[in-house]
């Protein structure tokens, strides 16, 4: 595995109190660990060389402070939509790469539907050439689920998928 590849690969964030808060790429994770603002709770088997030094990327980092975590809201992108839908079209429910799938407007813009987590879902090429500028209902198409804002569920969710390549994230996301 080229060593640019390791440092993006997702780390674990917990609060001082081990809740999961967030995913972030191991080179953030490094950064964080490096200047005393966290600790490496569990540690991958990748090593990342420096001139000096040779170290055990973590897997898990743990903040050594409480960090108050408001409300969770994440930003209206592509890229959310298609994790909060597990890049799955919502239609025919074929599980795709984020190239494959375009964003769908369930209540098309022609018909003043908006661009909002409630509207919008990954649709497949096929899918959305076939739904046109119509509702599912009138396409004779079923939507998998309602879309729905992203949700400290929905974190949680994906952080759970991020984390069955890698058995270290396991105790403390509660499987």
């Amino acid at each position: 595995m080229p060593s640019l590849d390791r440092l993006h690969q997702p780390v674990l964030v917990l609060n001082a109190s081990f809740e999961p808060i967030n995913v972030c790429a191991a080179r953030r994770a490094m950064v964080l660990v490096l200047k005393g603002v966290a600790s490496a709770e569990e540690l991958s088997h990748v090593d990342v060389h420096s001139s000096r030094h040779t170290l055990k990327m973590p897997s898990v980092i743990r903040l050594l402070e409480y960090r108050r975590i408001p409300h969770q809201t994440r930003a209206l992108s592509r890229k959310n939509i298609l994790m909060r839908d597990r890049y799955t079209c919502q239609y025919c429910h074929k599980t795709l790469n984020s190239n494959e799938l375009t964003l769908d407007h369930v209540i098309p813009r022609s018909r003043a539907g908006e661009s909002s987590w409630e509207n919008l879902v990954a649709c497949c090429n096929p899918c959305n050439n076939r739904k046109g500028s119509r509702t599912p209902e009138e396409a004779g198409m079923k939507l998998s689920k309602a879309p729905r804002p992203f949700s400290l569920h929905t974190s949680r969710h994906l952080m759970r998928m991020l984390g069955k390549s890698d058995d270290n994230w396991r105790k403390y996301l509660f499987y």
